[in-house]
């Protein structure tokens, strides 16, 4: 029989990720496998690569031949250096950045508002009527606004 590592797609149209598989080689791509032995998701940046290396080398040791793009990601990680024997890749395997946790952001959040004044509400769709004495105030100036320009003219 003849084994095969390669990858088996998931995920949805144009969101895919993959699957690292040991499986036979005349069976269909997405078909029954032997044994699944990584992750691979390449929209991520960087991309996500998961290798039970162990599993891997045990494999490849037994005469599984990786498919091109499992070759690819086996160079990445290093172990099919690791296989035939040759020095480690140079380049490490790209690492995404820890995200902050949610404690943290909200921390930093409070922070920040608990130093700023509150603004002023304005625009919040709802107007207020203004009372009768502050309509009393604003309607003189506003006659006097008014008649100025008709008696420029």
């Amino acid at each position: 029989m003849a084994v095969r590592i390669r990858l088996k797609r998931l995920g949805k149209i144009r969101q895919p990720y993959y699957r690292i598989v040991v499986t036979d080689a005349r069976k269909k791509r997405d078909g029954r496998v032997i044994e699944a032995v990584g992750k691979y998701h390449p929209k991520q940046n960087p991309s996500f690569i998961e290798v039970d290396s162990e599993r891997v080398r045990y494999w490849l040791g037994v005469g599984a031949q990786p498919s091109d793009p499992v070759l690819a990601i086996l160079k990445v990680t290093g172990d099919w250096q690791a296989f035939k024997g040759l020095p480690a890749p140079e380049q490490g395997l790209q690492v995404a950045e820890a995200k902050p946790s949610k404690d943290e952001v909200f921390n930093a959040i409070a922070k920040t508002t608990a130093m700023e004044p509150p603004a002023p509400e304005s625009g919040s769709g709802k107007t207020k009527k203004p009372s009768k004495a502050e309509a009393a105030e604003k309607s003189p100036e506003s006659s006097e606004a008014a008649e100025a320009p008709s008696e420029g003219s």
